[in-house]
């Protein structure tokens, strides 16, 4: 009982600590992941404290919150334009940086081939909360949000399963490149496969009910159950959750109520908001300041590696896009954030904290796992702010706010008096009351119709970009009601490739006129 007593004191002050720092950054530009390991080390330094880090804690507690969290808000649209460089960079960038940063420190600082190539896969994976955060607070394009996410939860995946491959080959003293190609497609499309399936049951569960007691409950069991179910076959728990938080997050709103929506959002974005906090703040407790000083050496060729490596890969692999014909190609300017957003995080630390004791130099390399999160936090993570501004990634032109502002309360509008139009359907508002809500909402749709006219007779552009995407996402919705009628049986295969071969070349047809209308990028881009 005493013990018990002792960690729910533990855990308590944590959680305050964490509600310190959180009202802090408010005050000050500083990504709320680098204060907390600011003040986990401020922590250290005044009183160490007695807990265990264990990869465990992190990767079966922490992570799947934090992963499912993220990938239930990946629109499936958005993670489908940006498919192409997010695959490239999360699954070929990331072998590719295992064995840049495995060849230079072995070369540089005379590490072990084999054991380099270890510590090049744990630390491949990206972290990007920080990153994120930045970008919704600053304003930054949606789309380049999309692929520093996506990156980042495909490529923990990845990265777990190219660790464990050359760990395995570490250990037993010979690697066979066939059977690891295969372990590694078994292990990632087996997690994301048992991910897809329970996603898919669980939303239509959710389907059949509307109490967000019960769906909250269902998606927490769907977060935690898809990394157990796939780690209990030997597959990748990571990917697992990814695929699950996608599937989940894509169709179960479909059918939840706005109420339900909302409290099923709020309750994850705690959840993930919790979970980050005391990780990152554990991280920063758990650092060893004196052992980074004695190994000052090896850390910054670690860090030296790491940064070289995701250079060659963002500047080089990216241009794969173009040699694929994706018509979604990646600016120079977007370029220069993702090389230096590559955060490393919790997955590093994890994988570093996982290594067998069994296997040499196990130390030096947890030693400098630390080193390069700490780098990556405190120096990439608090200057990254300066060079979107830098490129010009933070400008919103004050007619293009203006006009987002309009549209969202339009959207706004037009879906209460949706809302209010199922409840006068189901009998729940008078019919004085209905009216009288209707002729509001109706007025302030006119209104603000109005003034988007006015703004589009000003800024022609706008209203052209409006009309394009308002014709893309009629197109998709075409293209997904072909897919339904060959589900259903109402047409064969042989028409709908037919038709969906019409969809695409009008999509490309739009894509080139988008490409072919939109104002010239600046030497940086």
């Amino acid at each position: 009982m005493a013990e018990f007593l002792v960690v729910e004191t533990l855990v308590i002050l944590l959680l305050l600590v964490v509600s310190i720092v959180a009202i802090a950054v408010r005050r000050i530009r500083l990504p709320y992941t680098v204060a907390l390991v600011l003040v986990g080390l401020f922590i250290t330094f005044r009183q160490e404290l007695a807990f265990e880090l264990t990869p465990e804690l992190i990767l079966a507690f922490f992570v799947p919150p934090l992963i499912f969290e993220a990938a239930f808000h990946l629109e499936f649209n958005q993670l489908r334009d940006n498919l192409a460089p997010i695959l490239i960079l999360a699954v070929p960038g990331v072998v590719c940086s295992t064995l840049i940063v495995g060849g230079i420190l072995s070369l540089g600082i005379g590490l072990p081939l084999s054991v380099a190539a270890v510590f090049g896969a744990l630390i491949s994976a990206t972290d990007p909360v920080a990153v994120v955060a930045f970008f919704r607070a600053l304003g930054v394009s949606r789309r380049l949000a999309v692929a520093v996410e996506g990156e980042s939860l495909f490529n923990d995946g990845t990265a777990i399963v190219v660790f464990n491959i050359a760990l395995a080959a570490t250990l037993v003293g010979s690697f066979d490149v066939i059977e690891g190609i295969f372990d590694f497609l078994r292990v990632a499309l087996g997690g994301l496969g048992i991910g897809m399936a329970l996603g898919w049951v669980v939303s239509r569960l959710i389907a059949q009910i509307d109490d967000y007691f019960i769906e909250i409950t269902l998606t927490t069991v769907l977060a935690y159950g898809a990394y157990l179910v796939a780690e209990q076959v030997h597959v990748s728990g990571v990917l697992a959750v990814v695929a699950a938080g996608i599937v989940s997050g894509n169709m179960s709103p479909q059918g939840m109520s706005p109420t339900t929506k909302i409290v099923l959002i709020n309750f994850w974005e705690y959840l993930a908001f919790l979970a980050n906090s005391l990780v990152f703040l554990l991280i920063g407790i758990k650092v060893n300041v004196p052992q980074l000083v004695v190994n000052i050496v090896p850390i910054l060729a670690a860090v030296g590696a790491v940064l070289v490596s995701r250079a060659i890969v963002v500047y080089g692999m990216l241009w794969l896009t173009r040699l694929g014909g994706s018509e979604v190609q990646v600016p120079l300017s977007w370029r220069h954030v993702l090389f230096w957003g590559g955060l490393r995080g919790a997955i590093g630390l994890a994988l570093a904290l996982s290594l067998p004791l069994s296997l040499p130099q196990r130390e030096l390399l947890e030693v400098m796992a630390f080193g390069v999160v700490l780098f990556t936090l405190l120096a990439q993570g608090t200057t990254l702010q300066f060079l979107l501004r830098h490129l010009g990634l933070t400008d919103r032109p004050e007619h293009v706010l203006a006009g987002e502002l309009r549209m969202g309360r339009l959207f706004a509008a037009r879906a209460g008096l949706s809302r209010l139009a199922d409840l006068r359907h189901d009998g729940l508002l008078a019919g004085e009351v209905w009216a009288g809500l209707r002729d509001e909402y109706d007025q302030t749709s006119q209104q603000l119709a109005t003034e988007m006219a006015e703004l589009f007779a000003e800024h022609p552009e706008l209203e052209r970009e409006v009309l394009l995407q308002a014709r893309r996402e009629a197109l998709r919705a075409e293209r997904g009601a072909l897919s339904d009628a060959l589900r259903q049986g109402l047409i064969s295969e042989v028409v709908y490739r037919k038709l969906t071969g019409e969809v695409d070349r009008r999509l490309e047809a739009l894509a080139l006129i988008s490409e072919a209308t939109a104002p010239p990028r600046t030497a940086e881009e």
